[in-house]
C-alpha cells in the first residue's frame, strides 16, 4: 500500500467548496449525534520561540463515508520577519479507520483556510437572511479569502466591502476579486452593514461594535483562536443570537472566551451549537431575529471532513505523488 503526499496546490485543486460544505455539515451533524469523537485541542507552548504547536485529532462517521485523522498545526508570529516563513503552517494525516493505514500526507495550511471558509458558509446559510447579497469581511490576509468564496457557495453575494489596516492587503483583495464581484474597500462600520459580516483578524480588543453592524446582519466571528483575543464589543454577543461551533473550545479561545471567562456572558447568552441547526434541533434565522453571530474556532471533524474531500478527489483525479511510508 501507499500514501499519498499532497501539497498546497493538490489540496487546492482537490478541496472545492461545492463538495467542501455539505462535507463539514455532515462533520457538525455527526459531532451533534455523537458519532464522532474529537478529543480536545492540545498545546505544546514554546515562549522561548514565540510560538506554539497544537494537536487536533478526531474521527467522525457521516453515514456514507467515515474518516479519520490528525492535525498538526502550529502559531510562530515571528516567522514572516525572522525565517520568511509563514506565522500558521499545519500537516494533516488522514488514515482509514479500519486499519489505521495513514492514507495520505497533506498541506494543513490550504485545508484550514478552505474548511475554515466552508464552517462559516454552513453557518451563514442557517443564519443569514436568505436574499442576502452583500458580504463585508474585516481583516484582508489569507483567511479572508476563502470566507468570500465560500459565502458566495451559499448567498448570491454582489457587493462587496473590505476593511483592513493595512491599504495594501487591501487593494490585493479588491483586485484579486474585481472581475467577480463589485467589490471595494470601506470602514469596519460599512463591512458590518452588509448582510454577511465575517471578521478574520488577531485583535485583543475588541473592534466591531453594535453601531457597526446593520439590524439584521449575520456576523461570522472567526478571528479569536486563543485565549484572549476579541474581535466584538460584548454588547454586540450579548444583544444577538449567538451560535458556537463547540462550548469547549469557544469558552476556552474562542471569540467569546474574555466575556465569558469574566463572568459578562452565561451559558443562557449562548442560544446554541452550530450541529444542533444542522440536525434540526434548533431553528436558524427566524422571521423575529436581528443580528446574528456564529463564533467558530475551527473543529478537527472540520479538518478531518475537509481531507477526506481532498483525498477521494486527489485520487479520482491522479493528483498529487504515492510514496512507500511504512514498506508494507
Amino acid at each position: 500500500m501507499e500514501t499519498l503526499l499532497l501539497n498546497k496546490d493538490d489540496v487546492s485543486e482537490n478541496v472545492r467548496m461545492p463538495e467542501l460544505i455539505p462535507a463539514v455539515e455532515d462533520a457538525f451533524a455527526a459531532y451533534e449525534t455523537g458519532d464522532a469523537q474529537m478529543p480536545a485541542k492540545s498545546y505544546i507552548d514554546l515562549p522561548q520561540y514565540n510560538g506554539d504547536f497544537r494537536s487536533m485529532p478526531a474521527y467522525l462517521d457521516a453515514g456514507d463515508w467515515d474518516a479519520a485523522g490528525i492535525k498538526w498545526v502550529n502559531v510562530h508570529p515571528d516567522n514572516p520577519d525572522d525565517f520568511d516563513l509563514p506565522t500558521v503552517m499545519g500537516t494533516m494525516v488522514y488514515s482509514d479507520p479500519e486499519n489505521a493505514y495513514p492514507l495520505a500526507i497533506m498541506d494543513g495550511t490550504e485545508l484550514t483556510m478552505q474548511r475554515t471558509g466552508a464552517a462559516a458558509a454552513v453557518a451563514t446559510d442557517y443564519l443569514a437572511v436568505e436574499d442576502a447579497s452583500s458580504f463585508g469581511v474585516v481583516g484582508a490576509g489569507v483567511q479572508s479569502y476563502t470566507q468570500l468564496e465560500a459565502i458566495a457557495a451559499v448567498r448570491d453575494v454582489e457587493e462587496v466591502v473590505v476593511s483592513d489596516v493595512d491599504d495594501e492587503a487591501v487593494q490585493r483583495y479588491v483586485d484579486h476579486f474585481a472581475d467577480r464581484f463589485d467589490v471595494r474597500a470601506g470602514s469596519i462600520s460599512e463591512a458590518g452593514h452588509c448582510d454577511v459580516l465575517s471578521t478574520v483578524t488577531p485583535v485583543r480588543d475588541p473592534i466591531v461594535s453594535p453601531e457597526d453592524v446593520g439590524e439584521r446582519t449575520h456576523v461570522n466571528a472567526m478571528g479569536a483562536d486563543a485565549e484572549g483575543k476579541h474581535e466584538l464589543a460584548d454588547d454586540l454577543l450579548l444583544d444577538a443570537k449567538l451560535v458556537i461551533d463547540d462550548h469547549a473550545q469557544t469558552t476556552h479561545s474562542g471569540e467569546i472566551n474574555v466575556p465569558y471567562g469574566e463572568g459578562v456572558l452565561a451559558d443562557e447568552d449562548i442560544y446554541g451549537e452550530v450541529g444542533e441547526l444542522v440536525t434540526g434541533q434548533k431553528d436558524g434565522r427566524t422571521p423575529e431575529d436581528g443580528v446574528t453571530v456564529f463564533d467558530s474556532t475551527g473543529l478537527a471533524i472540520q479538518d478531518v471532513a475537509a481531507a477526506h474531500v481532498a483525498y477521494e478527489h486527489a485520487r479520482e483525479h491522479g493528483n498529487g505523488y504515492d510514496f512507500d511510508l511504512l514498506g508494507v
